[in-house]
């Protein structure tokens, strides 16, 4: 009896055996700056391990793991097998081994895998924590309002307890629900401009509370420290001061554009990993903003689906205030794959959909 494989199944499969081969090569072509973060995280040279916030967590988990002690191609072989079983158990769309731009961005999504998380990585706790919440709503095992009540639980502990800019996200999302059900003619094109709207809004009363925007306290301040290092030659700052309202809120608007519709990168004509990342993060951006549209043209048979658009649009516009560079962008992005990897296939996970 033949044992028949399904020709995406087969195809994920071997998608993910070359994702692990190029994490464990991964030390002999990627530059040293891509494990920058991996040796202060496995070091953790002045003792910062702890239970609270993103570097201090990631430095006690690989230490209690012993995987902060391994030689970072062993740590590809554990690390990757494990996120593409999360990706498998998500589920693989028949459609996936079709040769379509919703595949090849999946696969150049899955691929990244290889060059971000193939080393001690704050995103491969980020990727763990967040997968559960996707998959919550593609398999629809409670209703709308407790799957949204767990998740946006989920994410407001992990913003407090990890990543403190996780907290916005479901508030944005929640604006851009709410505005997407106002008779707009472009719902979702009107949805990411409130959210916009709403992040310029927090930032500027978070100023008045505290003194200076968010955007002026994480993304500029970072990049004023770090002028001049070869990691931050894709470095996003603002064209106006960021100190004034008016320039906080450019300043956000252009954060947004730099990391999401990155034309502006196109200045970097000489570096093509940057050109790449540009013509790459552009048809991402598209295209799921047309999914986006596709989506919420039929709500009621996806209405579980089109949050996991709310909630990967509220995650972009938040890059905006926060993204220091465009590599940091990209593997950002990376720690919330499984809700694009839900968004890109929403219509595809389950069969029988009334339409």
């Amino acid at each position: 009896m033949r044992l028949l494989i399904p020709r995406s199944t087969l195809l994920y499969l071997l998608l993910g055996l070359v994702v692990v081969v190029l994490g464990v090569l991964a030390p002999s072509y990627l530059p040293e700056r891509f494990f920058f973060d991996a040796i202060v995280i496995a070091e953790d040279f002045y003792n910062e391990k702890g239970f609270w916030r993103s570097y201090p967590v990631t430095m006690l988990f690989y230490d209690k793991t012993g995987l902060g002690s391994l030689p970072f191609e062993l740590v590809a072989i554990i690390q990757l097998p494990i996120l593409l079983w999360v990706i498998y158990k998500i589920g693989i769309p028949e459609q996936f081994a079709k040769l379509t731009v919703r595949s090849i961005l999946a696969y150049s999504l899955i691929l990244m895998l290889a060059f971000f998380i193939s080393m001690p990585s704050k995103e491969f706790i980020t990727f763990l924590f967040i997968a559960w919440m996707p998959w919550l709503l593609i398999k629809r095992r409670w209703s709308l309002r407790t799957t949204l009540t767990l998740i946006v639980l989920g994410l407001f502990f992990f913003g407090i307890w990890y990543r403190p800019y996780y907290v916005l996200i479901p508030i944005v999302a929640g604006v851009i629900y709410l505005i997407t059900l106002i008779n707009f003619k472009r719902k979702a094109l009107t949805g990411i401009c409130s959210g916009l709207l709403m992040v310029i809004f927090i930032s500027l009363s978070y100023g008045m509370v505290k003194g200076e925007y968010l955007s002026q306290s994480t993304r500029e301040a970072l990049n004023e420290e770090r002028l001049g290092e070869e990691a931050t030659n894709s470095v996003i700052i603002s064209p106006l001061d960021t100190e004034t309202w008016y320039g906080e809120a450019y300043g956000i608007l252009y954060g947004f554009a730099s990391v999401n519709v990155p034309v502006n990168g196109l200045k970097h004509l000489f570096r093509p990993q940057i050109v790449l990342f540009v013509f790459w993060q552009l048809i991402l951006s598209l295209y799921l903003l047309y999914l986006f549209k596709n989506c919420l043209s039929n709500k009621n048979a996806y209405r579980y689906e089109l949050w996991a658009f709310y909630f990967v649009f509220a995650y972009f516009i938040i890059q905006g205030v926060f993204e220091p560079d465009l590599g940091s962008a990209v593997k950002h992005k990376i720690g919330i794959l499984p809700f694009i990897y839900v968004a890109l296939y929403y219509d595809s996970f389950r069969k029988n959909i009334p339409v």
